[in-house]
């Protein structure tokens, strides 16, 4: 333990002078715990994955080619963080101090999520441009960094109310890992994954596009109420943010919509799936 802490210093400490460059005040309290997450993720993608994948499944990951077993690992390593971030996002989800005020509520336990999740998408983001397929992927993991990073080491902690809430979409992220899962592991078409399908879309249309949307029609109004309270950069960062991620989800609905249409009337692995929702890399589907 005293050596784990002794990392933990090394690194807030090696975090002091860009943080003061900056002026990102909070950072040096929460370095560690960004760079150890971003590494456990890194970590889970090209060493844990790989070995339990290979022992678990020897024809469905071990046969399968370079590019499909990177897909796997990144896959596992969405579904690791959707299951870590939803199980500790929802205990923030009803905090007093962070309701009464939306905008500069502060809590120490949402800020610690919130490090989290931006070790997970420092790591997005770089898979999405080592491995690019798609601009959105890319656009999705570099806006959920600034968003997140910018909510957590200001002096002044900004929309922490809505960051535990926009993290709790990852929930649909869970069933969309499942969904890939069943196709690699031929159950394309099972009544599994029909039933995994129908949750699916049900959790991603209520908690993304129906609550999503009034969440995020909230943060805007909270924007506008703010506006000269922030500096202009919060509001072009979150503002363009939460539009982009809105569109992306209505735009990856309607993907997923008709995939799993297709899906279950061909009965067969035509190779069109769902696309990646808040972080998933889906490249060879």
């Amino acid at each position: 333990m005293e050596l784990v802490h002794d990392i933990r210093s090394y690194i807030k400490d090696l975090s002091r002078p860009l943080a003061d460059k900056l002026h990102l005040q909070l950072l040096p309290d929460f370095a560690d715990v960004i760079v150890l997450s971003s590494l456990l993720f890194f970590v889970v993608h090209h060493i844990l994955s790989p070995v339990i994948s290979r022992a678990l499944f020897p024809v469905a990951y071990g046969k399968a080619s370079k590019k499909t077993r990177n897909n796997w690992d990144a896959h596992v390593v969405s579904l690791v963080h959707a299951a870590l971030i939803v199980a500790m996002s929802s205990h923030f989800l009803n905090i007093p101090n962070l309701d009464m005020d939306r905008a500069f509520g502060y809590h120490n336990g949402s800020s610690f999520v919130m490090a989290i999740a931006c070790g997970y998408f420092i790591w997005d983001a770089i898979e999405a441009i080592v491995h690019y397929t798609d601009i959105g992927f890319v656009l999705h993991g570099c806006a959920c960094l600034s968003v997140f990073l910018l909510g957590s080491v200001q002096k002044r902690p900004f929309a922490h109310y809505y960051g535990v809430r926009f993290l709790f979409w990852e929930v649909s992220t869970i069933f969309l890992n499942i969904h890939w899962f069943l196709d690699k592991t031929g159950r394309t078409g099972s009544t599994l994954q029909l039933v995994n399908g129908a949750v699916l879309l049900v959790t991603f249309s209520s908690v993304r596009l129906i609550w999503g949307s009034m969440m995020s029609y909230d943060f805007l109004m909270t924007l506008r109420n703010v506006f000269g309270q922030v500096p202009f950069l919060y509001t072009a960062v979150y503002g363009s943010g939460n539009v982009l991620l809105n569109v992306l989800n209505w735009f990856w609905f309607a993907k997923m919509v008709s995939a799993l249409r297709k899906r279950f009337t061909d009965k067969t692995h035509d190779g069109a799936d769902p696309p990646k929702a808040n972080g998933i890399r889906d490249k060879d589907f």
